[in-house]
């Protein structure tokens, strides 16, 4: 894998080295946005005020192919730094994906091959910059200086922390407490992270409040190598749709960058109107004196659904364009407002025969839902329809001889073209 640099960080003639403009509080306080802790934050105010630019580091594990809406509130916070006018460093750790981050884990992770961390890692460079400016990022590899490491180099690595504090470290210790394996090498992932701090110089580094410990351990590792200390930045984790769980590929309940601007606009209309104010937070590039006014509009009587429509084309926006938001506003208010059925649908051929075929079963064969299961949860809850009506017996046969158009919930169609 290249190690070399995206980009010099140079930036361009008629941009400031850093924003200094604004007083020092005015600054903290759009860092402070949305961020859950800064410390120690008497640091990050004194290294803001030197007026220099700041080394600003965020590490990324390419452990999957496509980033979400969860991912992208760190790189918003990488984004206000550099708007100020720092220089930051988009960090791929390929070593550490070498590891596997045990964060969070009751298990030891399965580490990723070469393969699949190379072609992940591609895949989050081509979709970072649609947030960071690729003119003033630069994007690095841990490998670049770990994979120099000796042997003995890794053992006085290994030599500034003790087994005592890292079971301080909640899943470490819970695992621990219930008996449960905690390889060797598992304590080598928060020791490389803060390593990566030393070699890149770092002068703030962020991360989820879930990386808390591992950023602490930055601090220690470039006090034990003789560096200034960064300051650190944590952010909440994004919950999903559901309002409740984090946003996450596995629970199903997160939001592509990568995907269709209608997928994107129908997800987010989903929301709740209270879940709103935190994607906002968030998410939203917008100051938060327009946001403040968009909730005195909803006290005022304004429909909370245009206010969420706001949001949906700001974000699609971003990661597509503004032509293809406001193709999904006007697709979302036909197909959902109006009722209307989509004109694009697919047609899908299912084998149904003379005695026709069970509702789950003709879901599944459609391809609308991965189980049987999930389709017949589907059908209790009253969200599936044919020709536009519901469906509420999950035991149903349905025997149909005629196309017909079969939907589930509120973005998922098929006209079914019976064989």
């Amino acid at each position: 894998m290249s190690s070399e640099n995206h980009s010099s960080g140079k930036r361009s003639p008629d941009q400031s080295p850093v924003a200094t403009s604004e007083a020092p509080s005015a600054v903290m306080q759009e860092l402070l946005r949305g961020a859950d802790e800064i410390i120690p934050q008497a640091e990050l105010e004194a290294k803001l005020a030197t007026g220099k630019p700041l080394e600003i580091k965020a590490g990324f594990d390419p452990t999957a192919p496509d980033l979400h809406l969860g991912h992208t509130v760190l790189i918003n916070k990488l984004r206000q730094f550099q708007k100020l006018g720092h220089n930051v460093t988009f960090l791929i750790g390929d070593f550490t994906g070498l590891i596997g981050d045990p964060t969070g884990k009751s298990a030891t992770r399965p580490a990723l091959t070469e393969a699949e961390i190379k072609q992940n890692a591609e895949t989050y460079q081509a979709q970072v910059f649609k947030i960071l400016d690729p003119e003033l990022t630069k994007v690095r590899f841990n490998s670049e200086w770990m994979s120099q490491m000796s042997s003995a180099d890794m053992i006085r690595l290994a030599a500034q922390y003790t087994v005592a504090r890292m079971l301080e470290r909640d899943d470490f210790s819970k695992r621990y407490a219930a008996q449960q394996s905690i390889a060797v090498h598992e304590f080598l992932y928060p020791l490389v992270q803060g390593y990566d701090s030393v070699a890149l110089e770092s002068d703030v580094e962020l991360g989820g409040t879930d990386q808390k410990f591992n950023l602490l351990v930055g601090r220690e590792m470039q006090k034990a190598y003789g560096k200034p200390q960064q300051a650190i930045l944590t952010v909440p984790i994004l919950e999903g749709l559901d309002g409740v769980q984090k946003m996450s590929k596995s629970l199903g309940n997160y939001i592509g960058i990568t995907d269709t601007p209608n997928e994107m606009f129908g997800k987010l209309m989903s929301i709740s109107d209270e879940l709103m104010w935190r994607y906002f937070e968030l998410l939203s590039f917008r100051p938060l004196t327009e946001i403040s006014e968009f909730k005195s509009q909803i006290q005022q009587g304004a429909n909370p659904r245009d206010i969420k429509f706001l949001l949906c084309e700001e974000i699609i926006t971003r990661f597509h364009d503004a032509s293809a938001a406001d193709s999904a506003k006007n697709d979302f208010i036909q197909r959902f407002q109006k009722n209307a059925i989509p004109d694009d649908i697919a047609d899908v051929q299912v084998p149904m025969g003379a005695e026709g075929l069970p509702i789950a079963s003709l879901i599944k064969e459609a391809g609308l839902c991965p189980s049987t299961s999930e389709a017949m949860r589907m059908v209790k809850q009253g969200a599936v329809k044919i020709n536009g009506e519901k469906v509420s017996d999950p035991k149903q046969v349905i025997v149909e001889s005629e196309p017909f158009v079969l939907q589930v919930g509120k973005r998922k169609f098929a006209r079914i073209i019976p064989s």
